[in-house]
């Protein structure tokens, strides 16, 4: 579902954008180009081969990017939280290419969005625009960078154990099916649940359907950090 945007709301959703200074001529054209979006959770809002309908920035809710191979293995690229804008659907738009991943709600998500045709006409005249784009885009690829850096050159066991760790925050309990376990640390399903029912016999932690539950942070620390 989407709508346009007016008064103070508008004003609201410049700053959420990052396009506060925008100029005066800017603001016309994103004023009357904007649409604000509601996505159920679990929506499919773009897939391989789809072309790109504008730059979208979320204000709610999260979105999952990965990549599903011929054999039905995921592998997440990225998640896009509040305030973001998703680097594929960027580049996209600034090579004129359809999307080459699929991006699935995780929750209920609130977006704005801005029309293609209008993306190419700010970017041609609003540096501020430029600006807010490019910056979007480096961050992102540079968190990329880092994620294959963390697969290519940490091992597995500790890349999974800090991942439990940091899903579980202040918790103990991970609602992860063992296939999203795997698509977030790029790896198989049974390795992954190799590794968690070793770490189950061991004591660190307990299995049930779709969830984990930490028993012992310390020891997956110190697995963190050896890898």
């Amino acid at each position: 579902m989407s709508g346009q945007i007016a008064g103070s709301n508008f004003e609201e959703a410049l700053r959420l954008m990052g396009l506060s200074d925008i100029s005066e001529a800017g603001r016309r054209a994103v004023e009357q180009a904007l649409r604000q979006m509601t996505i159920p959770a679990g929506t499919e809002v773009f897939a391989p081969g789809q072309a790109c309908p504008g730059w979208l920035v979320l204000t709610s809710g999260s979105v999952r990017v990965l990549m599903t191979s011929d054999t039905g293995r995921e592998i997440l690229l990225y998640r896009v939280a509040p305030g973001e804008s998703c680097v594929l659907t960027t580049s996209c738009l600034l090579g004129e290419e359809p999307y080459a991943a699929s991006g699935i709600t995780e929750t209920a998500c609130q977006a704005f969005m801005i029309p293609a045709g209008v993306v190419a006409r700010l970017l041609d005249s609003e540096p501020v625009f430029r600006r807010r784009i490019f910056q979007g885009f480096s961050l992102r690829l540079a968190s990329i960078l880092r994620k294959m850096e963390d697969a290519m050159f940490h091992r597995l066991d500790a890349r999974l154990a800090r991942l439990l760790l940091e899903l579980a925050g202040d918790g103990a309990a991970i609602h992860l099916t063992q296939a999203a376990l795997a698509a977030e640390t790029g790896s198989a399903r049974e390795v992954i649940a190799r590794l968690l029912g070793r770490w189950a016999e061991a004591g660190h932690i307990a299995q049930g359907r779709g969830e984990v539950r930490l028993l012992d942070a310390a020891a997956l620390r110190r697995i963190a950090n050896a890898g």
